[in-house]
């Protein structure tokens, strides 16, 4: 059976307010918590007016404290910005507070439009990204406590000392992502959401490739889909519409005002390009009832031959968002949590 998990953007509807949709991501981390999902992660945005989540490993503290099981964490930091010494340390925490829940998972994306990504930079002239694996090897030795005999910080340690490592997991939706993750030993989260092409290809060619390593002796892959559950198909078409403007505006290189309705969402004066395009979205997407949905995520699943579908869900209305993760849990047959206290 396939296991399921949940990746968070913490959308602001348009009306609503950044503050709201934190509110709404601790309120819907409970409910999963509740319905015996996985885990849960937090995205990381910037300079963004409709996702509202700039520091997951804030986020991860926050939802952690507010749920009693479910595994918690960054989907993902994008290690690009960051030491990785800090990151390793921000994660190190998280460890030490919630030891065996956390999650670190990257990317190299910048999470941002290119003016937000070089204000990001910790110092003027952010470095290349040819960068990224020695970063991505720095983190690794930071959490590790092993950095190779040469290098300059060997006898930097990231603190706090904790027994128990996060499970790392690189995130990405191209084949540098799977190579990185295959090389280092990473688990690796393909985002579906992001490419829904090719992904097959490149999620078995980092299980073919797996070197294996002291954190993950064996590969383990999963794959992030965007997910719109309702009890109809057609009302789940209509609830993905409001994601589908979203993509467009992205597209457009707007970056604000917020999730729009169902509604103004479908009266939107589209280019007969753009809703080629939108045409080409529904067939790659996933929505509808219940059955329809879980036999498209069981396919993509054997498709890509992971046991794992992290599902991240855009709605404007939240309560339609809930929704849709309890049809998903009722669907799978999940066994709820028992909650603490």
């Amino acid at each position: 059976m396939v296991t399921l998990s949940v990746l968070d953007q913490s959308p602001i509807r348009k009306g609503g307010t950044a503050a709201q949709a934190l509110r709404e991501t601790i309120e819907l981390a409970r409910l999963t918590d509740r319905l015996g999902f996985h885990r849960y992660w937090l995205a990381e945005h910037h300079g963004s007016g409709g996702l509202a989540c700039s520091s997951p490993e804030v986020m991860i503290g926050q939802v952690a404290a507010n749920t009693s099981g479910i595994r918690v964490g960054s989907g993902g930091v994008m290690l690009t910005h960051y030491s990785p010494l800090k990151v390793a340390e921000n994660f190190r925490m998280l460890e030490a507070l919630f030891p065996g829940r956390i999650d670190l998972g990257v990317g190299r994306a910048p999470g941002s439009d290119t003016r937000t990504d070089q204000a990001l930079a910790v110092v003027p002239g952010k470095l290349p990204l040819e960068h990224y694996p020695d970063q991505l090897m720095d983190l690794y030795g930071y959490l590790s406590d092993d950095l190779p005999p040469d290098h300059p910080f060997r006898s930097v340690r990231a603190t706090p000392a904790v027994e128990t490592c996060p499970e790392l997991w690189m995130l990405g939706s191209s084949d540098a992502s799977a190579r990185y993750a295959a090389e280092l030993g990473w688990a690796f989260c393909f985002a579906h959401f992001i490419n829904p092409e090719g992904g097959e290809r490149w999620v078995r060619w980092y299980q073919q490739n797996y070197q294996a390593s002291p954190l993950s002796p064996t590969p383990r892959a999963s794959i992030g889909v965007s997910v719109t559950c309702a009890e109809t198909d057609e009302e789940a078409e209509r609830l993905s519409w409001s994601r589908w403007y979203s993509r467009i505006a992205g597209n457009r290189g707007a970056r604000g005002g917020g999730i729009p309705s169902p509604e103004e969402a479908m009266a939107f004066d589209y280019t007969e390009p753009e809703r080629e395009y939108i045409e080409f979205m529904k067939t790659r997407s996933v929505f509808g009832g219940p059955a329809k949905v879980k036999r498209m995520l069981l396919e993509l699943a054997e498709r890509f031959n992971v046991d794992e579908v992290v599902a991240v869900t855009i709605t404007y209305d939240f309560e339609a968002r809930k929704h849709s993760y309890e049809l998903l849990a009722e669907a799978f047959g999940l066994t709820p949590r028992a909650q603490a206290g």
